[in-house]
């Protein structure tokens, strides 16, 4: 390994070297802890006794060699700190865990699978022109094997039934909350204790190998959500790990997060190089797409509130980590979590930005719900709400996502949040994702969105299937699955997200009857989409340039007659209340 690199947090593949390494004879253990009195490896192989382990180097890091263990042997360090007390710690580099309450780490033979996505890999790109559609699952509730909370599918179970359900859905990527290890489900995955081990919940290292390549074999994307800010507070994991605050701030004011976790100290090169090699191991060992990464508003903010001043040792951390990453893989998607106005968090780091290739636009998500929970008379008020994204839209590349987050702790879910009675919902929601997926910017949708499910997302339970019995449902089911496929095909839709000429306002302003348009453009194909957001009926008229006729390709209130008329450019549509439609303009 890079000493070098690794103390001054330039090194992004600590990984190979530190952890559980299988030899020819056995395993060889190497831990970083500089503090440490002594330690000892135990475990399954020694009856949990003690093997002593080593200094190395500069005394900092310690090893040993354990002769005949195997893959899948369990064990941890126990920690001797300078007061001769100790504490028994799972591996920080660990490449498995036992499922919580249990927390040794698990050996595991990383070079086991054999990938079969090269193909896959070397067409790969970053997406930026191209349609990005995905779908969000938290992989222990999409579906269950029975109702029993912990009685999820396996990794390769999964992906047989997720994999056709995409392909037909019409979604080419998947986002998965994060798989690092974690002790408690409410958590979901982001307050993690193993973060290069694959929850043991679904299963191991190979069988999460092995979804992905079945996902690449069928053209799906993977993307995986990762925690760069907090760990967990369980005390068997990093906090305190060699008796001091070794990845941890010392002290409690910057050291707690608001979710009571323990902040990472990124002006620390071992815990830059921690988490670089995190964030490389799973792009590289699992070829993950992509990462999404969480709470990014924390690194670039202390504690993510602007008035405390930026966190200048965290944003020299996300650069220098974004930098290297998109340097050792061209063609990964890194996505921020960002609900802040910093500039730049999507330039390359050699411009001056934070290098991430995307940023969820969460004020256009804020905007776009306020305005579709309120009735006709507030909507006028808040008219602007759906065109004041475009003002900003172009100062980052932004993916506009209904996420995990919109539909828990009492916010409702997206249906539920429309106004309007049963019926009036359906036909709001509809007329929402046609205004999204026409507006500029990938896309992300949460599970069970797509169904129209009332009830709040809940990672005990599956999500409410059996809804597709019910016609209401089922039609909405449908209609989402029509829209994915029509952004999949048409160019103009994607092609120019982040082109000023790939869009082009042609009503903006008509408050009083709550009517919108505008156009997308690529490669000379051009799409109109005309929106109603009153509770009236409506025959109106849209001027089109350069146009002889327009085609109808979906229409949100399920009417599919090209009911509209035309003359010298000025084209009479008739839209329903709450409703809105796309048309192929023909020139």
């Amino acid at each position: 390994m890079d000493y070098y690199g690794f103390y001054t947090g330039n090194n992004f593949d600590a990984y190979e070297y530190l952890g559980a390494h299988l030899t020819e004879r056995g395993v060889v253990f190497r831990v970083f802890a500089p503090n440490a009195k002594h330690i000892q490896v135990i475990g399954d192989f020694n009856n949990w006794q003690g093997t002593e382990m080593n200094r190395i180097y500069d005394g900092n890091f310690w090893e040993v060699e354990v002769e005949g263990v195997q893959p899948d042997t369990l064990y941890k360090y126990k920690i001797f700190k300078a007061d001769n007390t100790c504490m028994d710690h799972c591996d920080p580099y660990g490449f498995g865990m036992e499922l919580r309450p249990n927390s040794a780490s698990v050996i595991r033979d990383l070079g086991k699978h054999t990938w079969n996505d090269e193909r896959w890999m070397k067409e790969r790109t970053d997406g930026k022109d191209s349609a990005i559609n995905i779908y969000e699952i938290h992989m222990g509730s999409w579906r269950k094997k029975t109702e029993g909370e912990t009685d999820w599918y396996t990794y390769v179970e999964m992906a047989d039934q997720l994999i056709p359900y995409l392909k037909r859905s019409g979604y080419n990527y998947v986002e998965i909350m994060p798989l690092s290890e974690h002790p408690c489900d409410e958590s979901w995955g982001y307050q993690n204790t193993g973060f290069f081990s694959p929850t043991s919940r679904y299963g191991n290292a190979g069988e999460l190998m092995e979804f992905v390549d079945k996902c690449h074999k069928q053209g799906i994307g993977v993307i995986m959500d990762f925690v760069p800010v907090h760990f967990a507070l369980d005390n068997y994991a990093l906090i305190n790990f060699d008796g001091t605050a070794l990845y941890e701030y010392p002290h409690s004011d910057v050291g707690v997060s608001e979710w009571g976790s323990c902040n990472f100290m990124h002006s620390r090169g071992e815990v830059r190089s921690f988490l670089q090699s995190a964030a490389d191991y799973w792009l590289s060992v699992y070829h993950f797409d992509g990462l999404r990464m969480d709470a990014i508003s924390n690194l670039i903010y202390w504690q993510g509130n602007p008035a405390r001043g930026e966190n200048k040792s965290a944003i020299d951390f996300i650069k220098c980590m974004n930098d290297g990453l998109k340097r050792l893989h061209p063609t990964i998607m890194l996505t921020a979590e960002d609900s802040t106005a910093y500039e730049g968090v999507t330039k390359p780091v050699s411009c001056g930005g934070l290098g991430f290739d995307y940023k969820w636009d969460m004020g256009w998500m804020n905007d776009t719900l306020e305005y579709f929970k309120v009735g006709p008379e507030e909507r006028r008020r808040d008219y602007h709400k759906l065109t004041f994204s475009m003002s900003y839209f172009y100062c980052d590349r932004f993916l506009l996502p209904f996420s995990h987050d919109e539909v828990v702790h009492g916010k409702a879910t997206i249906i539920q949040k429309m106004y309007g009675l049963y019926e009036d919902k359906f036909l709001q929601a509809r007329a929402l994702y046609l205004y999204m997926y026409a507006h500029p910017g990938k896309k992300l949708n949460f599970m069970g969105n797509e169904i129209g499910q009332f009830r709040e997302w809940d990672e005990k339970r599956e999500q409410d299937w059996d809804l597709l019995k019910y016609p209401k449902h089922d039609e909405f089911f449908r209609y989402i699955k029509k829209l994915n496929r029509i952004y999949l095909k048409y160019p103009a839709l994607y092609a120019h997200d982040y082109e000023q000429e790939g869009f082009q306002w042609l009503e903006c302003d008509s408050i009083e009857t709550l009517t919108y348009a505008f156009e997308r453009r690529a490669g000379g194909q051009r799409i109109l989409a005309v929106f109603n957001f009153s509770d009236n009926d409506l025959k109106h008229r849209v001027h089109i340039e350069n146009c002889r006729k327009v085609k109808l390709l979906i229409a949100s209130d399920l009417k599919m007659r090209n009911e509209i008329s035309s003359k010298m450019g000025d084209f009479d549509i008739l839209l329903p209340r709450y409703s809105g439609r796309l048309y192929l303009i023909e020139q």
